[in-house]
């Protein structure tokens, strides 16, 4: 058994569609019908033919990954979808064979049947080498370094990566990775060490506070249903007011305590909701809220990061020694 990272969409286009109808897919809209392809001399041909004007390495690179797609993923292999628009891994099986869908969505016509068995792992669940395979800028490739067949597998089945901690950071390339997304990763993995229940409430209201609410937050212990109240203005009077739950455990949030937090909502007579979970959602959930999109919204861990970068200037100054952070600029390959 192989692990094979195939990502659905620069920006996470195509990943409700890809685990809706229970299939991998990649780009290359221009690419006909891979069927004839049946070897990497044929397929290289009709890249050179699909894509006249690109330079030679970036056709080799295209090649690479058509093929491994095509040609290389077998039955029962895993496959790792991580989710751009939600912080979660999602990992299913490969069931068949390419198939070309002329009918499917652009993007999405290249295809691997996929029944996928989880799709809401926390990246934390991961060692961090694993998580840099996880952050390769590659559509698809094979994941293999450091035993991350067998860790992969161990998380799949409910247990632990069994080298979390202390060991495995492996060594990759810095041009393999994300380096955004290492950072975001590194991020995460502190603030799940240090603020856990109550202080990741106190991390949430502090958000809100840069972004101009008045926010009480709830004591430690017994919480009535909301961890932060919420609202505009000089003493918090004004609209819109929040109920805010926050929830640091280790499972996603299933669409139950989303109908909970609605009716202490009615109860408090606010407006409109706030959701945290660190652990993300459940589809039901994610679905539940789509719904009610004027009335609650959900934060998982990943935009909680991205909402404290966004504010980090913000924060009082013992929040900010007990979150270090420091600015850095990159340059962005020319083939970003």
């Amino acid at each position: 058994m192989s692990v094979w990272l195939v990502r659905a969409g620069k920006n996470g286009e195509r990943e409700d569609f890809a685990l809706e109808n229970g299939v991998a897919v990649i780009g290359w809209d221009e690419l006909p019908d891979l069927a004839r392809a049946n070897s990497r001399e044929k397929l290289a041909d009709m890249m050179q033919q699909s894509y006249p004007d690109e330079k030679k390495m970036t056709v080799a690179n295209f090649l690479g990954q058509v093929w491994a797609f095509r040609g290389r993923i077998e039955k029962d292999d895993l496959i790792v979808l991580p989710l751009k628009t939600r912080s979660m891994i999602a990992i299913g099986k490969c069931k068949g064979a390419y198939k070309y869908e002329s009918e499917n969505p652009p993007g999405a016509r290249h295809t691997r049947t996929v029944k996928w068995i989880r799709e809401d792992i926390p990246r934390e669940a991961f060692g961090q080498d694993v998580l840099y395979s996880f952050g390769a800028f590659m559509t698809v490739c094979q994941i293999q370094r450091n035993n991350a067949e067998q860790r992969i597998q161990a998380v799949l089945e409910g247990r632990r990566d069994p080298l979390i901690p202390p060991g495995g950071t492996g060594v990759i390339e810095p041009e393999d990775i994300d380096l955004e997304q290492y950072a975001a990763d590194q991020i995460r993995q502190y603030i799940a060490r240090k603020f856990k229940g109550h202080e990741l409430a106190q991390i949430v209201s502090q958000v809100l506070r840069a972004e101009g609410y008045q926010t009480e937050v709830s004591s430690p212990g017994r919480d009535g249903g909301v961890d932060i109240l919420a609202g505009k203005g000089l003493m918090g009077f004004d609209a819109p007011r929040l109920c805010v739950q926050v929830k640091s455990g280790d499972a996603p949030i299933d669409v139950s305590v989303f109908r909970e937090l609605r009716g202490v909502m009615e109860d408090r007579r606010a407006e409109q909701g706030l959701l945290v979970s660190w652990s993300g959602f459940t589809r039901a959930a994610m679905e539940e809220a789509r719904r009610q999109f004027f009335q609650i919204r959900l934060w998982d861990a990943g935009t909680l990061v991205e909402k404290l970068l966004t504010n980090y200037d913000k924060l009082t100054e013992e929040r900010r020694a007990e979150l270090p952070l420091k600015r850095i600029w990159a340059l962005v390959s020319e083939e970003e």
